[in-house]
């Protein structure tokens, strides 16, 4: 995504309260202090400069930094590989009988050699599979009130991005609940062909629970809106769509054709409508070269920072 585009994502995580625009990739106590901020969190990666040196060095040493576990097999690298190899492997399902299954399955790459998190021979697919606990974390745990007008909205929500944002923050301002409505791998994969969605099911319910303007979403909902979705659990007040196109349902039926019917169905503009996942994918490949090249050197600098990573581990032995 392009800068102005990673601000808007960031801003709109329910748990970001300020962004900081062109913050410096060395980390300072200077900077925290400049924006009131009491201490700094990564993950327990190390992250080192071009030159080898840790970025977080200096609030290391002042006792103001902190670290918080990283999300094994969700990465930006990983989602790149997953573009350009436009294969379907990553809807394949495990066999459930497997006494040692992992949640990530390797397949040749020699294609994206430098996309691989592994070396050059395999990349990763993630099979992340979110416990009950790390979806109460994201979901927002509040139910509508009698008086709130209910909103559901539906969609894939692939390679969550300014555009979903956009559209989501203007559903939402159209009544008091938004709910979001998630299709699973399997149907998304039947309406859109290809190698869609990039990211599995749990993967994007996730990145849409972050989103600060959802209130609940309904995990593999159906691609058509049906009657359970409009008086189930929650009665809803309207149906959402924006102006992106609408592909119709397998059996060649329109997926919003009963709330049409039912006239709480309505159409939004999005400024930010020209932003897609297909578009996102182009931009990838389309500049394939130079990530090709920016993963080499990622993977030469990640070779620096393990061994930096072990001989940290070695001193504090």
């Amino acid at each position: 995504m392009k800068e102005d585009e990673r601000y808007a994502a960031v801003a709109a995580c329910k748990w970001a309260d300020e962004v900081v625009p062109n913050a410096p990739y060395n980390t300072t106590v200077e900077i925290l202090k400049e924006h009131n901020i009491d201490f700094c969190v990564h993950g327990d990666d190390i992250t080192t400069m071009a030159d080898g040196t840790d970025c977080y060095q200096a609030v290391k040493d002042a006792g103001l930094y902190r670290e918080c576990k990283r999300t094994v097999g969700v990465s930006t690298t990983e989602l790149v590989g997953r573009m350009l190899l436009m294969t379907r492997d990553h809807h394949k399902r495990r066999a459930s009988t497997s006494s040692n299954t992992s949640i990530m399955s390797t397949f040749d790459t020699s294609e994206i050699g430098p996309f691989s998190a592994n070396g050059a021979k395999t990349a990763t697919v993630s099979h992340f599979l979110p416990t009950s606990r790390r979806i109460v974390q994201f979901s927002e745990g509040r139910e509508p009130k009698p008086t709130d007008k209910v909103i559901y909205v539906d969609g894939t929500f692939d390679l969550f991005h300014v555009g979903h944002i956009e559209f989501l923050k203007r559903a939402k301002a159209l009544g008091d609940f938004l709910i979001v409505g998630i299709h699973d791998d399997q149907t998304v994969n039947a309406i859109k062909g290809a190698n869609y969605p990039l990211m599995n099911l749990h993967e994007r319910a996730l990145s849409v629970l972050a989103c600060r303007y959802v209130d609940e979403v309904i995990i593999g909902a159906p691609y058509s809106v049906t009657d359970e979705i409009l008086k189930g659990e929650y009665k809803v007040s309207l149906v959402v769509h924006g102006t992106t196109h609408l592909e119709k349902d397998v059996d060649g039926r329109d997926p919003y054709e009963l709330p049409k019917k039912l006239g709480i169905y309505k159409q939004i503009e999005t400024p930010k409508s020209t932003i897609t996942t297909e578009d996102i994918i182009h931009r990838i490949i389309e500049n394939r070269k130079m990530f090709e090249e920016r993963q080499r050197r990622k993977k030469a600098k990640a070779e620096l920072e393990r061994q930096k990573e072990m001989e940290e581990k070695t001193r504090n032995k």
